[in-house]
C-alpha cells in the first residue's frame, strides 16, 4: 500500500475525478476509472476528510491523498504452460501466440488460456493491471489464430499501450491464405458494397461491424449500426490454373473482433479452413487437382498475425516483432506454390 499528494492545480475541471485524473503524475498510471473505483473505496481524502463523491466540486490549490492499495492476486490460476516469448522487459511482454490457444480465461475455456500461462511465467514481475496482479490484455487474437500479440505488465504500460490501439497508430499485418485472388478486373468485387481498390493489388473494405442478428458468437457486416471497420488486403501471390486461392497480406486500421475474418467473406474472399466465415466456397479441384483436398480439409482459418509494431509506452521506442509463418500454413503455401 502507498499514499500519493496530488496537488490540484489551476483552472481544474469541475469534478473530483476528473480533476484527480488530469492531475495525477503519469508515471502513477492511475486512469480515470481506476480513480473513481479508489473514490468510491474511500481512498481518497482532502480538505473536508474521506472522498466518496466523484462528483464532488475541487478547487485551485487543494490537497488529496491517494491511497493505493497493493494488487490484490486474481482467481484465475496460474499455469506452467510453454511460450514463445519474442521480447519482454519489466513493461511488457512479446508473445507469438499458438493457433488453438485462447488468450483470455471465458466461462467455456476457464483454463490453459494465454492469461493461466503469464500469471505462471511472469508471477512476481506483473506490478498490477487496474488493482489486480494480473497481465494486461490489450489486444486479442482468435483461438485459431496465430502469431503475435503484446500483453502489458504493468499499468503504466497497459494505459500506453491501450491508447495506442485506441489510436490506431499500432502497426498489425496479418498473412493469410484465401479463397478467390484480389483482382481490379473482376466486376464483381467492384459490386460489394464498401470496397474498392485503391492500387490494382490492393483493396480497401470498409464497414461497421456488430453482432449477427441470429448468431450471437458471429460478427457481421452493417452500414447503417456498429463500429467503423476498416481492412487492407494486399495480394502477394495467387495459385491455381486458373488462379482460384491467394496468398493476402490484411493491414487493420481497426482491430473489431473477427474483423478481417468478417470483411474477406464480405468481399466473397472467405480464408481457407475458416469453420464460421468460410461460407460454402469450396476449392477447385480443376483449378488446384490433388492440392485441393488439402485446401479442403486446412483444420483452422490459415490466419496469423505476421507483424507488431508500436512505440514502447514507457521508453518511447520504436519497437517491431515479425513471426514466419507456423508450419501447418507453410506447408500448406508450399503445397499451393507447386501447383
Amino acid at each position: 500500500m502507498s499514499d500519493l499528494l496530488v496537488t490540484i492545480p489551476a483552472n481544474p475541471p469541475d469534478r473530483l475525478d476528473k480533476a484527480l485524473a488530469a492531475a495525477v503524475p503519469e508515471a502513477a498510471a492511475l486512469s480515470r476509472s481506476r480513480l473513481a473505483r479508489l473514490i468510491a473505496d474511500g481512498a481518497v481524502s482532502g480538505p473536508a476528510g474521506v472522498m466518496r463523491d466523484g462528483k464532488a466540486r475541487v478547487a485551485e490549490g487543494q490537497e488529496y491523498r491517494i491511497t493505493i492499495p497493493d494488487p490484490e492476486p486474481v482467481e484465475t490460476l496460474p499455469q506452467a504452460i510453454p511460450l514463445v516469448i519474442a521480447y519482454e522487459d519489466d513493461d511488457l511482454i512479446v508473445i507469438d501466440k499458438p493457433a488453438g490457444m485462447v488468450v483470455h480465461p471465458a466461462p467455456g475455456s476457464p483454463r490453459d488460456t494465454l492469461v493461466n500461462a503469464l500469471l505462471a511465467h511472469c508471477g512476481e514481475t506483473l506490478s498490477g493491471i487496474g488493482g489486480e496482479k494480473r497481465p494486461g490484455i490489450v489486444h486479442r487474437i482468435d483461438k485459431d489464430t496465430s502469431g503475435l500479440l503484446v500483453v502489458a505488465k504493468s499499468d503504466r504500460a497497459h494505459h500506453g499501450l491501450a491508447a495506442q490501439f485506441e489510436a490506431h497508430s499500432a502497426q498489425r499485418r496479418y498473412l493469410a491464405l484465401a479463397h478467390g485472388v484480389i483482382d481490379a478486373a473482376d466486376p464483381r468485387l467492384r459490386g460489394v458494397p464498401g470496397v474498392g481498390f485503391e492500387e490494382p493489388g490492393l483493396l480497401k473494405i470498409t464497414t461497421r461491424l456488430a453482432r449477427h442478428p441470429t448468431d450471437r458468437q458471429k460478427q457481421a457486416v452493417y452500414f447503417d449500426k456498429g463500429r467503423h471497420a476498416v481492412t487492407r488486403a494486399r495480394l502477394l501471390e495467387a495459385f491455381g490454373k486458373p488462379p482460384v486461392a491467394m496468398l493476402v497480406e490484411c493491414r487493420l486500421e481497426t482491430g473489431r473482433t473477427h474483423q478481417i475474418r468478417v470483411h474477406m467473406a464480405h468481399a466473397g474472399l472467405g480464408l481457407i479452413g475458416d469453420p464460421v466465415y468460410g461460407g460454402s466456397r469450396k476449392a477447385s479441384a480443376k483449378a488446384l487437382g490433388d492440392v485441393a483436398a488439402e485446401v479442403a480439409a486446412f483444420p483452422r482459418q490459415a490466419l496469423h498475425a505476421a507483424h507488431l509494431g508500436f512505440d514502447h509506452p514507457v521508453t518511447g521506442e520504436a519497437l517491431g516483432f515479425d513471426s514466419p509463418l507456423p508450419p501447418d500454413m507453410a506447408d500448406l503455401l508450399a503445397r499451393l506454390r507447386a501447383v
